[in-house]
């Protein structure tokens, strides 16, 4: 067994595909074949189901999968701290963020990042706060950027940058030329919601509770997964939804969208640099850290 061994095996679990993986790291199927039978070997186990369409972890597979993912993230970070010793900056880092984040914040930085230092190498990975949480928690993310608070003891946050949500409306639709709805009127409208887990969906949750309303008093017609898929609804005239101002911005220049307040709702919210509390950060992940900081001002400095 060897580093390079487990970094194909992850790649395999990673997308469950072994062509797919041997293309991620430049190597014929067979090869990739020949690697997880000589990991299978040694540990005595299968440890791929090879299914017609995917290739999936066995038990044993996702207990291996754990900990080849932190001996690859210790051997990143022992390069990363190497290469700090010798005055350079390069390595790989593996970053997370939620929906919002992810998608309209991060991707700036990690530009701004990469060019000035044009040896690292950045994985973002997008999914709700629950599952980039999750992520930190175990180990296969170092850092993310999140949209909700986490009362978990293993996390560590800071507040980032502010995020203002609004009541988001198809052009044409009967509010779309008012700036202001009540709860009340709120409260009879079709409502397209977010999944459990998302970090919009906590916030909302928050900024109804602090009011002394509930989300359970919306009418809720559908709970979509992603925030592209409930503009479209709203586009589609499925149901109106609270959602980031900036994530409907080009809606609303290109007249698609309108945006409203809702008397009486706080739906500011924050974004927060999230980490694991008990485990060292890399010397790049500190990097970034400060670059992102240098980037977005500290509330007090604002």
């Amino acid at each position: 067994m060897d580093l390079w061994q487990l970094h194909i095996f992850c790649k395999v679990v990673d997308l469950k595909s072994f062509s797919q993986a041997g293309r991620a790291v430049h190597l014929s199927q067979p090869t990739v074949s020949s690697h997880i039978k000589d990991l299978e070997d040694h540990f005595d186990c299968r440890l791929i189901d090879r299914l017609a369409k995917e290739a999936l972890p066995t038990k044993a597979g996702r207990l291996l999968y754990r900990y080849a993912k932190r001996m690859l993230s210790l051997r990143d970070e022992a390069e990363s701290a190497m290469a700090e010793f010798k005055g350079k900056v390069k390595g790989s880092l593996d970053l997370g963020g939620s929906t919002i984040p992810g998608a309209f914040v991060l991707p700036a930085i990690i530009g701004a990042f990469t060019t000035r230092f044009p040896e690292v190498n950045v994985s973002l990975s997008i999914a709700d706060t629950r599952q980039i949480i999750e992520a930190i928690l175990s180990g296969n993310l170092e850092l993310g950027v999140v949209g909700a608070v986490s009362t978990n003891a293993g996390i560590l946050q800071t507040h980032l940058v502010e995020d203002e949500m609004c009541l988001v409306v198809p052009t044409g639709h009967r509010w779309s030329g008012r700036k202001q709805v009540t709860t009340k009127q709120l409260f009879t409208e079709p409502f397209i919601i977010r999944e459990h887990g998302s970090g919009t969906l906590k916030s909302i949750q928050t900024s109804f509770s602090e009011a002394g309303l509930s989300i359970n008093e919306l009418k809720v017609v559908a709970r979509i997964g992603s925030t592209e898929a409930i503009r479209q609804g709203i586009k589609n005239r499925m149901g109106v939804s609270i959602l980031s101002a900036i994530a409907v911005s080009d809606d609303v220049s290109a007249g698609n969208l309108k945006t409203l307040t809702i008397d009486g709702l706080n739906l500011k919210r924050a974004f927060y640099l999230t980490r694991h509390r008990h485990r060292s950060v890399s010397p790049l992940c500190q990097t970034f850290i400060d670059f992102i900081n240098s980037q977005i001002p500290s509330p007090a400095a604002r």
